[in-house]
């Protein structure tokens, strides 16, 4: 079985396991523990994105997101490349409006603040009431409609709620000087800019216009590895980045 096969198989795990993690992954939960004074657990995962995105970047979205899987099962459907630009900070307002929404919470709440993992869960599962079917599906079809209609990982682009703390999170890694996961180039094999890299990008990067760099540099990119295991001429590879060095320096895995 290849990388990308496991890759998939591990999203399609996650999918299976969405009406058990859902609330986990709830904006409205954190606001709705907030005014109550309690630290839920989708405050805990998306802290946990935060932090892990600092050396790896957004992989959580391109190997254990079941949002993002959702969206790649739809490709068949619909290939379309969104377009990239100012359409994808409209996340970033989004999730900027969250924040200070929670910040206002926390601060007016009731309670003294505690720490719950499994709050509004039972026993640790999120979906266990017929009424919460609704809001389940009322999420699947929010983020359905619009890659069917718009093409690839439409609602990764400029509506995910998640993925701003993990450009957040390589922003600090930048800052600190940190290494960390990146796709870089093997300089001593020669693209021949055939165009399969950007064709097989979920994110639709255009991989090989940064192939010149030295290293796939984008925001969008959710290291899921499409790009290298669909290079006929093994160009790319996954490789850590040496930000101490300051000059675009490379350490291959």
């Amino acid at each position: 079985m290849n990388r990308q096969n496991i890759r998939k198989l591990i999203l399609i795990i996650s999918m299976l396991l969405f009406p058990i993690t859902i609330w986990y992954m709830s904006p409205y939960l954190i606001i709705q523990g907030a005014m109550e004074g309690i630290v839920s657990g989708s405050f805990i995962v998306f802290v946990c994105m935060l932090l892990g995105s600092i050396f790896f970047g957004r992989i959580f979205c391109g190997w254990l997101c079941p949002m993002g899987g959702m969206q790649e099962c739809l490709f068949s459907v619909n290939e379309k490349v969104p377009k990239q630009g100012w359409k994808n900070n409209i996340k970033y307002v989004i999730w900027t409006i969250w924040i200070i929404a929670i910040v206002i919470c926390f601060i007016f709440r009731k309670e003294e603040i505690t720490i719950d993992f499994f709050y509004m869960t039972d026993h640790g599962i999120s979906i266990t009431e017929i009424y919460n079917y609704i809001i389940y599906y009322g999420v699947i079809f929010l983020i359905l409609i619009p890659a069917v209609l718009f093409g690839k990982r439409i609602f990764c682009h400029y509506f995910c709620w998640m993925a701003p703390f993990m450009a957040i999170g390589t922003k600090i890694r930048g800052f600190l000087h940190l290494p960390g996961l990146h796709i870089t180039v093997k300089h001593e094999n020669h693209c021949v800019s055939c165009g399969k890299c950007n064709k097989i990008c979920p994110m639709g990067i255009q991989v090989s216009e940064m192939i010149s760099e030295g290293q796939v540099k984008s925001m969008e990119c959710i290291q899921c590895g499409a790009c290298i295991d669909g290079c006929p001429q093994k160009v790319l590879s996954y490789g850590t980045i040496e930000g101490r060095k300051g000059n675009g320096d490379r350490k291959k895995d």
